[in-house]
């Protein structure tokens, strides 16, 4: 199992708590990766939205690019995967850029494509939004732009959304054959493309048995189409106490659902421009992508435990969030990753205890 972290652009993950001391800043993120890849952890997720979705549109949040892009120059070992909206960005340039900051950081850049489902910011940000299946649309000639620039010396494309016409990208990526792209989605359309066109499926919080059948239906996509095996993550919040009590103590507090909280409108533009395989519930909304569904709660052993169950479910990479970012990474690294790390192969603890 790998172990990633959003990297908290936001300044948090609970929309139900105002302060979680882990300021929208660039130091304080800058700290937060130096350190987190001394400590075990193997990637963090810049995602992108212009507008701070968890503490209301008027809260502080940071560009994920240029903030990838410093990333790469003060870290040495950890893989940025940086979330991109097609939408937001033509494919060609986002190419060239991409490429430049992999060269920065020596070949440790991934993408997170994701297709878009603020309506409300593209609309204060005057960038077109498609319907649900046009946006894939979209994301698929996207994909192809991006793939034909960093893989041929000269790269020419004619579609519906793009076009480009001999163009010319160098230098390349470092990493060959190209940068791993990763992607989210759980309508038919989004699985058909990212089975098709990319290296990697994540998914928001969800329980081991879920997982696993998400993981099958893709992993029985991509063989379909003769292509190589696909990599999977999820997405998780981690709560981790000295007893089950505390711990259950930490997620009534962080739950204490209030409607009228700023996040609120935002979190129902997203649902309402998303196609979910399930219906989310407030507590959902309590924390960002379905983390506490993931169940990641509760002593050192019981949250190892559940970390190997969703090896065994077929993730390699989990993407963690935690409150107060740097103290709970800590608090993971030293208590629940060697536990991991020692039983192996996705055993249980049991097992080799």
């Amino acid at each position: 199992m790998r172990f990633g972290y959003w990297l908290p652009v936001f300044g948090g993950w609970l929309r139900n708590v105002d302060d979680e001391r882990m300021e929208a800043s660039w130091s304080y993120a800058r700290r937060l990766a130096q350190r987190s890849e001394q400590i075990g952890f193997d990637l963090t997720l810049v995602a992108e939205l212009n507008l701070n979705d968890i503490k209301g549109m008027d809260a502080p949040s940071l560009d994920a690019w240029s903030t990838a892009a410093a990333l790469a120059a003060v870290t040495e070992r950890l893989e940025i995967m940086v979330a991109v909206r097609p939408t937001f960005h033509l494919p060609s340039l986002l190419a060239k850029q991409a490429a430049n900051i992999d060269r920065i950081s020596g070949g440790r850049l991934s993408l997170n494509v994701v297709s878009s489902w603020w309506a409300t910011e593209a609309r204060k940000y005057g960038v077109q939004f498609d319907e649900h299946d046009d946006r894939y649309a979209r994301t698929s000639e996207w994909l192809d732009v991006v793939d034909g620039m960093w893989k041929q010396p000269r790269f020419s494309y004619q579609g519906k959304y793009y076009s480009v016409d001999d163009a010319i990208l160098e230098p390349k990526p470092v990493q060959r054959p190209r940068p791993t792209l990763y992607a989210g989605g759980e309508s038919p359309a989004a699985k058909a493309l990212i089975s098709a066109k990319c290296d990697a499926w994540l998914t928001h919080g969800d329980e081991p048995a879920t997982i696993a059948r998400k993981v099958a239906d893709l992993r029985s996509r991509r063989e379909a189409l003769g292509l190589p095996p696909m990599s999977f993550g999820a997405a998780g919040y981690v709560v981790v106490r000295s007893t089950e009590e505390e711990a259950r103590r930490e997620v009534r507090r962080i739950t204490d659902v209030q409607q009228s909280a700023r996040g609120y409108a935002n979190y129902q533009d997203w649902i309402g421009n998303t196609q979910l395989e399930q219906r989310v519930s407030l507590e959902d909304y309590s924390v960002s992508n379905r983390g506490l569904k993931s169940g990641l709660v509760g002593t050192p052993e019981q949250v190892a435990e559940r970390v190997l169950e969703f090896e065994r479910a077929g993730l390699d990479l989990l993407l963690l969030q935690f409150s107060p970012q740097h103290e709970e990474m800590e608090r993971f690294a030293e208590e629940v990753i060697p536990l991991v790390r020692g039983a192996g192969g996705g055993q249980s603890l049991q097992a080799v205890a």
